[in-house]
């Protein structure tokens, strides 16, 4: 018996414009893209909005392909993520499909990205890195509060390296590199 493989994608939804009710100096900039999604977003609503996109990128057949395994197993508002479980071989099709969507599937839905945040082969593993960054979220929005942290908000997007910067990095494999010239020309 052939078992059908899976893979389900962490999404986190990021708001790119702000309430007109809220000031921009009262509220930490963390807060104002992670905001919570609004109670009118469904999972049928979701997958409706990820089928339409599939189908005006890749027509009829990226739209058979995915229609199958497309199922949101998890959404919460309140944080503005959800789970998605695609099939192995199409889930490109629907990563693809999220990062063209502009606004939230919804009528009036407000304009924001869809951030696929992990891709996995277990949903144990999704489950763990959206607690993970749950946590880290309220922490990061804790310490800019008090005034600790400048970049709350470049730490989250980073991800799992959150005390690395990517300059930092790229600055490390320079002289790495530097290295291994001088110990060739010696």
């Amino acid at each position: 018996m052939v078992r059908l493989k899976d893979r389900y994608l962490l999404v986190h939804i990021i708001y790119t414009d702000v309430p007109a009710g809220q000031a921009k100096d009262s509220v930490p900039d963390l807060l104002l893209y992670n905001q919570p999604t609004t109670g009118e977003l469904k999972p049928q609503h979701l997958l409706k909005g990820i089928r339409s996109e599939v189908a005006s990128l890749f027509g009829d057949c990226g739209s058979g392909a995915i229609d199958r395994s497309l199922q949101v197993k998890y959404l919460s508002p309140a944080t503005s993520t959800f789970i998605l479980r695609v099939s192995r071989d199409h889930h490109r099709l629907a990563w693809a499909a999220l990062s063209f969507m502009d606004r939230v599937p919804v009528r009036n839905g407000r304009p924001c990205v869809f951030r696929v945040v992990r891709v996995s082969g277990t949903i144990r593993k999704v489950e763990e890195e959206a607690i993970r960054r749950a946590k880290l979220l309220v922490l990061s929005a804790k310490q800019e509060m008090s005034g600790k942290s400048s970049d709350a908000l470049g730490a989250l997007l980073r991800g799992k390296d959150q005390g690395r910067s990517l300059t930092t990095a790229a600055d490390q494999d320079d002289d790495s590199e530097m290295e291994d010239v001088d110990a060739s020309r010696d």
